[in-house]
């Protein structure tokens, strides 16, 4: 077999691969044999069919195509191990020539995975900052259970509508003085300062009274998901039908022992700055070990191909498509909430599935560099944590990931984490803990 390579541009390249012609001939007798045992000719046992009746039954044609797609495959897997190149796209097949007697002849096209070289990636330093919490955000969690736990009561008569309270109303909203498709709502309740409509519309209720009439004037966004209103100006015709305003339970050690496990607000207050502190160390150990990850990469030399981000934008969303399902949600009901189209949703991926592409490529390479592999006990526990995940026996999740060729991708996805720990426990800094000698007496 003959290889010719040559680049088609930056990312993509032309393989051409020459098979000679006896090899050809012998994949034509092969294709002739695998034919006989699905071809029914009267007189003849499958398996027992002579090559010049089956080329007379079937025609020559189909013997070439049969040995033509054998041979590209065959062909094809031996191209690339020889060239150690692994393909990130689909390979295009075209044919050159496969005429009988002559050398057989094809091109691959596509994206090989791209070169890598390691930088640096032990010894690797980056700043742990810990926010310190204040007795305002304590407050503000605090405040959070009080609001949650309030009730709502009627507002008096000529009491106005203030933030936080809840109401009911009736709208009617025109565009160039044109009703237009869901504008309008009778008895719609409402949470002023939710941010649930259109942006300056809550704003302008605070101040009305139960039974006042007022016209709250808004542009729709730019963005916003009814393409014949976005940007244009609208204006609601509205009528306040009831106020609700929240009372808060007073802050004490009754209230805290009705809602919490603790007997004091003191007690509170302090489980609060507790669990508050440990988020904010973690957050800081997650910032500092990201950090870490993104030097790592940035020390990597790659060209990265942008097909690669593309299938993983493309996986990312798939992934979200998956989640939405299992909620009740179609993907084009949740695009059309948060105002985007596809293309604008893969536009807001593309950073990430970067990110992520270039991290799982640096981690796989630090894997390989230090003789990183998987066990087959820590294979077995992330089975059994998927089957606690689902709710199905191990076993049958095994069998599936083997069926489907996907327990390579776990045990990689293991063999990287193990390969992120060990950056992590190389960062500078980190000291490994050394016995201490046994004094002898």
């Amino acid at each position: 077999m003959k290889l010719t390579q040559k680049k088609i541009d930056d990312y993509n390249i032309e393989l051409t691969v020459t098979v000679d012609a006896p090899e050809f001939s012998k994949a034509i007798k092969r294709a002739a044999k695998e034919l006989g045992e699905r071809v029914n000719i009267r007189g003849f046992r499958k398996g027992k069919i002579p090559f010049a009746v089956l080329e007379q039954h079937i025609g020559k044609d189909a013997l070439i195509d049969e040995a033509t797609n054998e041979l590209i495959q065959k062909s094809t897997r031996e191209a690339l191990k020889i060239l150690n190149l692994v393909p990130v796209t689909e390979n295009k097949a075209d044919v050159v020539t496969n005429k009988e007697g002559e050398d057989f002849i094809f091109t691959l096209t596509f994206t090989p995975f791209p070169q890598v070289t390691l930088g640096e990636y032990k010894n690797l330093d980056a700043e742990k900052v810990v926010e310190p919490v204040s007795d305002e955000e304590v407050d503000k969690q605090i405040e959070q259970m009080r609001t949650h736990h309030a009730n709502l009561i009627d507002a008096a008569e000529d009491d106005a509508i203030v933030d936080g309270d809840f109401i009911t109303l009736d709208y009617t909203g025109t565009v160039d003085g044109e009703k237009f498709a869901g504008g309008e709502a009778k008895d719609q309740p409402l949470e002023i300062g939710s941010h649930k409509f259109i942006s300056g519309f809550e704003e302008q209720l605070i101040g009305a009274k139960v039974g006042e009439e007022l016209t709250v004037k808004v542009t729709f966004p730019d963005d916003y998901h009814a393409k014949d209103l976005a940007g244009r100006d609208a204006e609601f015709a509205c009528k306040i039908n009831s106020i609700k305003h929240r009372e808060l339970p007073e802050l004490n050690d009754e209230f805290i022992k009705k809602f919490t496990t603790f007997q004091t607000v003191d007690e509170y207050k302090a489980n609060i700055r507790k669990n508050m502190e440990a988020n904010a160390e973690r957050r800081a150990t997650e910032a500092q070990q990201q950090a870490v990850i993104n030097k790592a990469v940035e020390n990597m030399t790659i060209d990265l191909p942008p097909v690669m981000i593309e299938n993983r934008v493309t996986q990312m969303i798939n992934e979200l498509d998956a989640q939405l399902q299992a909620s009740g949600m179609k993907l084009d009901q949740y695009m059309a909430f948060s105002g985007m189209d596809m293309d604008k949703m893969r536009e807001e991926y593309r950073d990430n599935a970067k990110k992520a592409v270039l991290t799982d490529i640096l981690l796989e390479r630090v894997a390989e560099a230090e003789k990183i592999g998987v066990e087959q006990a820590e294979l077995n526990f992330e089975i059994e944590m998927m089957a606690q995940m689902y709710r199905t026996p191990a076993k049958q999740i095994a069998k599936y990931l083997q069926e489907s060729g996907q327990l390579f991708n776990v045990a990689n996805t293991i063999r990287r984490r193990k390969a992120m720990k060990f950056i992590f426990d190389n960062m500078a800094g980190t000291k490994a803990e050394t016995p201490v000698e046994e004094t002898k007496e």
